[in-house]
C-alpha cells in the first residue's frame, strides 16, 4: 500500500510539475532567442531542474495540506467494535446499560483514513466517575481521542442511558456443569467431580441478585487432554450465574471468578449378548429355523459408558426385516448396531446375521401355572381362579417348538387400573425368541382382594 501511494505521488509530481516546467522552459527559450546562450547555460546546469521541481513540489504540498488544493475526494469508513472503557467506582457501584463496543465513522481524505487505520489508536471512554446511584437513568455521552486531527469522527451511538446502583453481595452455593462431554474419549466416563469451594460471593445490583437461580462451575472436557482413566486436577474453572430459565447472567460479579476442580475418570465396560428381533411377516407356512450372529449361535459385545446406566443393560438388540422371506433356505443381513441409551462406545458397530428358514409347525401348550401378574395396585393381591385351561399356540419349525420348555414362556397379565373384585383379563406373551411366535386365544378369570 505504501509503495503504491509513493508511486502515485511521484506520478502526480511528474505529471503536474516536472513536465509543465520543462514545457514552460522550452517555450520561454524559443520566445527569448536573444538570451538563448544565457538560458542554455542555466538549463545545462546539472541540478537546476531538480532544485526548481523540489521548490515547486514543496509549495504544492503546502497548498494541498492546507486544503487549498485537493487531490483526492473525501471518503468515509466505519471502524466497528471499538471497545468502551467505563470509568466508575467498581467496588461500590453497578452500571447497567453500557454497550461493550461502539462503531466509529471516520470521514476525510483517503490518505488520512489509511494513516488513522494504521495507527489504530481508538479509545472510547464513558466517564461515570462523578455520577452517583439513582433509579433514574443518566444520559451520558462518550468521549474519544482523535488520532488524526484532519479527520471527522462520528460515534454510533453517541450516548447511552445508564443506570447506576449500589453494589450488593450475597453468598451462594455452587454446583458444576460438564461441557462438551461428547469430546471425551468414547471409552471414558466421568465417575465423580469435586470442587475446591462449595460457596462463592456474588455481587451486583439488588435486581440482578434476585434473578440468580444457580451458580455453576463450567468444566469444559474439550479443553482437557483426557486420554485415559485417572484423577485429574483442573485449575481456572470458570464460574457462571444463571436465572431460573437457564439464561446466563452477565450483570453480576462472582468472587472468585474461577475455582479448581478434581475430575475422576473411569473406563467402565460390560459384556452383554446381542439379541435379535424381527419385523415383518414371513411367507405363510414358513418359520425361522436358526439364527447365527457372526457365524455363532450366540454373540456378545463389550459396551462402555457410565456404570449407573450400563449396569441396567442386559442385552443389545438388533432388528432384521423378514417380511416376505422364507422361500429361501437362508438369508444374510448386515446390521448396524444402535447404541442403547447411556452407551458411549461398543466393541462392534455391525454384525452379520444369517437366518435359516424351514417349514412352520404348531404346538399347543398349557400355561395356566406359568402366568405372572404385573402392575397391581399397592395394598391389593390377586388370585387366578382355579379350574381354568389356558393354552397358547406355539409356531415354529419342529425342532424348535418340540424342544421348547414351558418355563421359558413368559406369560403375564396386566392389572393396571383394576380394583377389588373379579375380572376377566387377556393373557399376553413377552416373546424374546425370534424363532417362535405365540397365539393366545383364551383369557383368564382373576379375583383381586385386599392384602
Amino acid at each position: 500500500m505504501i509503495t503504491k501511494f509513493l508511486k502515485k505521488i511521484y506520478s502526480i509530481i511528474d505529471k503536474c510539475i516536472i513536465v509543465p516546467i520543462s514545457r514552460a522552459v522550452y517555450y520561454l527559450s524559443k520566445k527569448f532567442k536573444k538570451n538563448q546562450g544565457k538560458l542554455d547555460k542555466i538549463l545545462n546546469r546539472p541540478h537546476f531542474l531538480i532544485y526548481l521541481s523540489l521548490i515547486i513540489a514543496v509549495v504544492l504540498f503546502l497548498l494541498i495540506d492546507s486544503k487549498v488544493i485537493t487531490l483526492v475526494e473525501t471518503e468515509a469508513e466505519v471502524i466497528t467494535n471499538v471497545p468502551v472503557v467505563v470509568k466508575y467506582n467498581e467496588e461500590a457501584y453497578v452500571v447497567e446499560g453500557v454497550p461493550e463496543t461502539v462503531d466509529i465513522t471516520i470521514t476525510g481524505r483517503k490518505s488520512d483514513i489509511y494513516l488513522a487505520k494504521q495507527l489504530g489508536e481508538y479509545e472510547v471512554i464513558l466517564d461515570l466517575s462523578e455520577y452517583t446511584p439513582s433509579d433514574t437513568p443518566y444520559k451520558v455521552y462518550f468521549t474519544y481521542s482523535k488520532s488524526i486531527d484532519s479527520l471527522s469522527y462520528q460515534l454510533s451511538p453517541e450516548y447511552v442511558q445508564v443506570t447506576i446502583k449500589n453494589k450488593e453481595s450475597q453468598v451462594m452455593s455452587i454446583s458444576y456443569d460438564l461441557l462438551n462431554i461428547d469430546a471425551l474419549d468414547s471409552k471414558l466416563s466421568v465417575e465423580s467431580v469435586s470442587l475446591d469451594k462449595s460457596e462463592v460471593v456474588v455481587k451486583g445490583g439488588s435486581d440482578a441478585l434476585a434473578e440468580i437461580a444457580s451458580v455453576k462451575a463450567l468444566i469444559d472436557l474439550e479443553q482437557q487432554n483426557f486420554t485415559e482413566a485417572g484423577t485429574f486436577d483442573i485449575s481456572n474453572v470458570e464460574l457462571a450465574a444463571y436465572d431460573s430459565k437457564g439464561n446466563r447472567l452477565t450483570n453480576v460479579e462472582i468472587v472468585p471468578s474461577t475455582i479448581s476442580a478434581t475430575v475422576v475418570l473411569e473406563s467402565y465396560s460390560k459384556t452383554v449378548p446381542i439379541s435379535v428381533e424381527t419385523t415383518g411377516e414371513l411367507v405363510t407356512g414358513k418359520a425361522i429355523a436358526s439364527i447365527l450372529i457372526n457365524n455363532n449361535t450366540s454373540y456378545s459385545i463389550t459396551i462402555y459408558g457410565d456404570q449407573a446406566q450400563i449396569d441396567n443393560i442386559e442385552s443389545v438388540p438388533v432388528t432384521i426385516n423378514v417380511d416376505g422371506r422364507g422361500n429361501e433356505s437362508t438369508w444374510t443381513y448386515e446390521v448396524n448396531i444402535r447404541k442403547p441409551n447411556g452407551v458411549r462406545d461398543m466393541s462392534d458397530n455391525t454384525v452379520e446375521i444369517t437366518a435359516t428358514f424351514g417349514e412352520e409347525q404348531q404346538r399347543t401348550i398349557d400355561i395356566a401355572d406359568n402366568i405372572e401378574e404385573t402392575n397391581i395396585a399397592d395394598g391389593l393381591n390377586v388370585n387366578i381362579l382355579p379350574n381354568q385351561e389356558i393354552t397358547v399356540q406355539v409356531k415354529g419349525v419342529a425342532s424348535v417348538i418340540e424342544s421348547l420348555d414351558v418355563q421359558n414362556i413368559k406369560a403375564y397379565i396386566d392389572l393396571a387400573g383394576l380394583g377389588i373384585g373379579e375380572h376377566e383379563v387377556e393373557v399376553k406373551i413377552n416373546n424374546d425368541n425370534p424363532l417362535v411366535s405365540y397365539v393366545v386365544s383364551s383369557t383368564v378369570r382373576i379375583r383381586i382382594f385386599e392384602e
